[in-house]
């Protein structure tokens, strides 16, 4: 056995690990204040999320159609806004990630998620969405991670009737 202790590999395998987290946590916050878009929503914590020069867009035929693209912070801040008006577009919202895969160069990252939504709009419809996200990072001066270029391109996408139900839970009898 080797009783040479290489501290640089370790230190570079500290970096990955610490922006792993730091990239995982940015997304993570993220999908929680989309959860809660209405008029109360700080949009300045949000776009605190993006690097100064990011891009937000919809690609895919069903996104790209339905989101566009948005090139400056200004731009993507102007279409959250949408979402935050007095009556809230979104009655409840729900996103879910999974099956992360994050890979760190440098001051640079990318990384992909999949996304499940579930949404009930102030019209009465809900909604079943699925999305692949494809996002790179880019590390500031400061240290923080944040969002450089943000894509979500739809799976699939379904109303359906409704996500809550007074119907009674299916529990194992206790006796």
């Amino acid at each position: 056995m080797n009783d040479k202790v290489d501290l640089t590999a370790i230190l570079q395998r500290l970096t990955q690990l610490e922006a792993q987290v730091a990239i995982r946590n940015c997304i993570n916050r993220y999908m929680e204040i989309c959860d809660a878009l209405d008029a109360d929503t700080d949009l300045n914590e949000l776009m605190d999320l993006f690097d100064e020069d990011s891009i937000w867009e919809g690609i895919g035929e069903k996104y790209a159609q339905s989101f566009g693209q948005f090139s400056s912070r200004q731009a993507i801040h102007d279409m959250f806004k949408g979402y935050t008006q007095k009556e809230s577009h979104f009655v409840m919202n729900a996103h879910f990630v999974n099956s992360e895969q994050i890979y760190v160069e440098d001051t640079h990252a990318k990384a992909t998620w999949l996304m499940l939504q579930t949404s009930t709009f102030r019209d009465g419809r809900s909604h079943l969405n699925t999305a692949k996200l494809t996002v790179t990072f880019k590390q500031q001066q400061s240290g923080h991670w944040k969002i450089k270029h943000f894509q979500t391109e739809n799976i699939f996408s379904r109303p359906v009737s409704h996500w809550n139900s007074t119907a009674e839970l299916p529990v194992p009898s206790q006796t």
